[in-house]
């Protein structure tokens, strides 16, 4: 198996991933299996996450994987009672689950005198439901299941949840403002748990990731014939480091936030992975 980046041991830990039937969040798993952990891969696609959990297990892992929707609170709690019954009480949680929606989003970046009468969505036009969704989906689901693993870690030392904010919480992109206030949400939620738990042995962090480069979102980011899309030259020329971050670049931040001997006093910390992009001014 893969030696992880800080030679972060979690033997003997249980870490819970939501959203881990996706890609970024499989690759935590992956990455918290590799350091020792017993993994809990929680999705609302059961098969997703169960294909990445046979992956773990592949590899000399031990992962399990459970269907589980981050809105449902009673699904969460009857979640959270399968995993200590099979794998034991969770020491780390990743709040990996979130996202989007078409709905919540406006078709062009600034809206322009007739856009309101025009074939195209703008503010006016953006789906109040949509808007709830993406929301609820962040916010709530981080919340809830929050709610329901960290009853296993209060009062049990060396404990650590992490959630994962986004660039869009330190500035709003254009076009995805429900998504860009749900992350702001995030951050502003992380530092809240931090005091709230800081008694009782939980540390909770988030990290930021700035732009990646994944399969999911290559179609948003490059055209057809492998060129940048004219969004793409934006976000290039606002990350300092010129390109776009890879999936294993996120590995120290994670494995570093949730390793209690080198950040056994670093809680309420969100850290951007972004290449410089919420460092720069743009002149």
């Amino acid at each position: 198996m893969k030696k992880n980046v800080l030679n972060t041991d979690l033997t003997g830990k249980v870490a819970v991933v939501t959203g881990a039937g996706g890609v970024l969040c499989s690759y935590f798993a992956k990455v918290l299996a590799r350091a020792g952990a017993k993994v809990a891969l929680l999705d609302l696609n059961y098969d997703a996450a169960n294909a990445f959990a046979e992956e773990i297990v592949a590899e000399g892992g031990i992962a399990k994987a459970y269907a589980c929707n981050v809105l449902e609170k009673e699904t969460c709690y009857k979640v959270a009672d399968e995993v200590e019954k099979e794998l034991g009480k969770c020491d780390v949680l990743i709040n990996g689950a979130g996202g989007n929606n078409p709905r919540a989003t406006t078709d062009k970046e600034y809206f322009e005198l007739g856009d309101i009468d025009a074939d195209t969505k703008s503010f006016f036009d953006l789906d109040a439901s949509g808007v709830g969704f993406v929301f609820n989906l962040n916010f709530l689901g981080t919340l809830i299941p929050t709610q329901a693993f960290a009853r296993q870690m209060v009062g049990r030392e060396g404990c650590s949840i992490l959630n994962i904010s986004s660039m869009n919480a330190y500035t709003p992109l254009t076009k995805i403002p429900a998504y860009s206030g749900a992350k702001a949400a995030i951050s502003n939620f992380t530092q809240w748990l931090a005091v709230h738990f800081s008694k009782v042995g939980i540390r909770v962090n988030a990290i930021a990731p700035g732009f990646f480069s994944t399969k999911q979102n290559a179609a948003l980011l490059f055209n057809p014939d492998g060129t940048p899309t004219a969004r793409t030259g934006k976000i290039l020329a606002a990350t300092p480091m010129g390109r776009f971050g890879e999936s294993e670049e996120l590995e120290g931040g994670l494995l570093f936030l949730v390793n209690n001997e080198a950040a056994g006093f670093i809680t309420g910390v969100v850290l951007p992975i972004d290449g410089g992009f919420s460092a720069y001014s743009g002149v």
